[in-house]
C-alpha cells in the first residue's frame, strides 16, 4: 500500500502530538472470547462519515483528509473535535443508503469511511460540517462479531481474516445482519507487527449469551 503523504501526513503529526494523551475508543462489552475472536455488545455512538471511490487499500487515504479537516475545525462553528479510535471502513450497500442522508445514488465500488465522534457529543451538539461530503449519523447499539489481527493495511490481510471470521461465525451459529467493517486503531508510522486491526460484522443478538 502506498501512503499518500499529503493525507497521512496529517495523521502522523496528529498522533505524534497526542502521544501522551489517551484516545477515546468505541465502548463495548465482550460477551464471548475465543482466541482472537469476540462477540461484543456495542453502545450507540456517533460517526462522521464520507463516501469515496477506490479500492479497499486506497479508500481510507482518499477519505481521511476530508474527515480530518472536519475535526480540525472545517465546520460551521470552527470547533475542533478530539480524535477517537478506530477509523472504520465498510462497503456501501443499500442498507447504508437508506440510513444515511447521502444525496446521491450509492453503487458498488464505493466505501463509507468514518471517524467515531467523542461520547461527550450528541447529534445536536456536534459541529455541523461545512463540506456536504461529510455526514454525521448515529449508530444504534448493536451486537458485533470481531476478529483482531496485526499486520499491514492490505486487501490480502483483510480478505484472509474476513474468511476466518466468517468461518467462526458459522461455527458459533451466529446470524449476520450487516456488512463487514474494517477498523484500524493505529497511525501509519506504527510498525506493522504492532498494529491493531479488526474486522467487525454486525450480528443478531446471540441466544444463550
Amino acid at each position: 500500500m502506498v501512503i499518500k503523504r499529503g493525507v497521512w501526513g496529517f495523521f502522523v503529526l496528529f498522533f505524534m502530538s497526542k502521544n501522551i494523551m489517551a484516545i477515546e475508543e468505541a465502548k463495548y462489552t465482550v460477551l464471548l472470547n475465543e482466541q482472537n475472536f469476540e462477540v461484543r455488545q456495542y453502545e450507540s455512538h456517533l460517526l462522521a462519515e464520507t463516501i469515496v471511490e477506490g479500492d479497499l487499500e486506497d479508500a481510507g487515504s482518499n477519505a481521511f483528509n476530508l474527515l480530518f479537516k472536519y475535526i480540525s475545525g472545517d465546520n460551521k462553528s470552527k470547533s475542533k473535535v478530539s480524535m477517537t479510535s478506530p477509523v472504520t471502513q465498510e462497503a456501501v450497500s443499500e442498507k447504508i443508503d437508506m440510513t444515511s442522508p447521502v444525496g446521491q445514488q450509492l453503487k458498488d465500488g464505493k466505501w463509507a469511511v468514518s471517524f467515531m465522534m467523542p461520547s461527550s457529543y450528541t447529534l445536536d451538539t456536534l459541529p455541523v460540517p461545512t463540506n456536504p461530503s461529510v455526514i454525521l449519523r448515529q449508530v444504534p447499539a448493536q451486537y458485533i462479531a470481531a476478529i483482531r489481527y496485526s499486520g499491514f493495511w492490505s486487501e490480502k490481510g483483510y480478505r484472509l481474516n474476513l474468511d476466518k471470521l466468517n468461518d467462526w461465525i458459522e461455527k458459533q451459529k451466529l446470524r449476520v445482519i450487516g456488512v463487514p467493517i474494517w477498523a484500524r486503531y493505529n497511525p501509519p508510522f506504527m510498525p506493522w507487527f504492532l498494529r491493531r486491526n479488526e474486522i467487525l460484522i454486525p450480528i443478531k443478538k446471540p441466544s444463550g449469551i
